[in-house]
């Protein structure tokens, strides 16, 4: 009877401790559900008993894993690429904070090879944390080149309360559904790109064109990759804010049925009259569908904007800006963290 009075008591405190740690690791928090969450790993490199780096513990996730596996990584900044592979799905990483837990590297050149942050899986939760990539923005003075801070390419991603910091090409949202929420995504040219059907949610775009690298006379924001007609792809910006340093397009179409909505969101001057390119789409611009509803702030005036950009109903635009445009089955509802 002492020996599991002993084991009750140690495993008490072994919950009030990862209680007391999820707490301090970002505004989204674990639900405390035991059956949603299967086992709970630590990075800390100043600490022995724990992993020293993020790939470490997440090469210690067996293949095919189905069960949830919360990676909970202490603050600081870790110099790595860090790559989930395929077959590692349902894996939950928890950092403290958008200023304190920072993954960051500087490669460069390729698109499908510079990445800070790799994860190829479905099923994958991400809260607190910055993916960086240093190169454009650690030297102004080299020359621009693709410098990816994270690709994206499984579906069914929530990813709350991050960032993503870069120049050019920093968020590859490639592939899949995804849910952003209050993240902060910063680059230059064509920083949100990528074929995925995704929704952001209350986060900020800023721009830092005309600083990093002091070359480029205005940037863009976004180049979504939608290809055909019957591509559920798109990106939908809900109740944004653009801000930042020089002067940018809202996007501009890297395929021929390219899809960006922007809704209820505010823009700062630094946004461009004309607004929007048809880019690889020239010719083709009513395949296009880019769509401002119900936008403020000074760069929202759309009365010099390209003649052919989409007029939209207010009805046309909730079936995007709803989330069943991402979760028609219900997958954000259970996740094991609050949002």
């Amino acid at each position: 009877m002492k020996g599991v009075t002993i084991h009750n008591f140690c495993y008490s405190y072994f919950k009030v401790c990862l209680l007391v740690m999820s707490l301090a690791y970002g505004s989204a928090e674990w639900d405390g559900s035991s059956s949603q969450i299967a086992k709970t790993i630590i990075v800390n490199p100043n600490d022995a008993r724990y992993f020293k780096t993020v790939q470490s513990a997440i090469d210690s996730i067996p293949l095919q894993n189905q069960d949830w596996i919360r990676i909970l990584i202490s603050n600081g900044i870790y110099s790595e690429k860090v790559t989930i592979p395929r077959g590692k799905g349902y894996i939950y990483m928890q950092g403290g904070g958008i200023e304190k837990t920072i993954i960051a590297y500087g490669d460069h050149q390729l698109t499908n090879t510079s990445a800070t942050f790799t994860s190829y899986p479905s099923n994958i939760i991400i809260t607190g944390i910055t993916f960086k990539n240093k190169y454009n923005i650690a030297s102004s003075s080299s020359p621009t080149k693709p410098a990816v801070a994270a690709m994206m390419l499984g579906d069914k991603y929530a990813i709350i309360d991050s960032s993503f910091d870069g120049f050019q090409d920093t968020l590859y949202d490639d592939y899949g559904r995804h849910y952003y929420k209050r993240c902060v995504i910063s680059g230059g040219i064509d920083f949100i790109f990528g074929g995925a059907q995704s929704i952001f949610e209350g986060c900020t775009l800023k721009l830092r064109v005309g600083i990093y690298p002091p070359n480029e006379v205005y940037g863009t924001i976004t180049a979504q990759g939608r290809d055909s007609p019957t591509d559920k792809g798109g990106f939908v910006f809900k109740d944004c804010t653009v801000m930042g340093s020089g002067k940018a397009l809202l996007g501009r179409a890297w395929k021929s049925y390219s899809r960006v909505i922007f809704y209820r969101s505010m823009f700062s001057d630094n946004i461009l009259p004309i607004g929007w390119d048809a880019w690889k789409a020239k010719g083709q611009e009513g395949h296009i569908t880019f769509v401002e509803f119900g936008c403020t702030g000074v760069g929202a005036d759309t009365s010099k904007r390209v003649p052919w950009l989409t007029k939209a109903s207010e009805k046309d635009v909730l079936q995007f800006t709803n989330l069943t445009f991402i979760d028609e089955e219900g997958w954000l509802s259970r996740l094991p963290i609050k949002f």
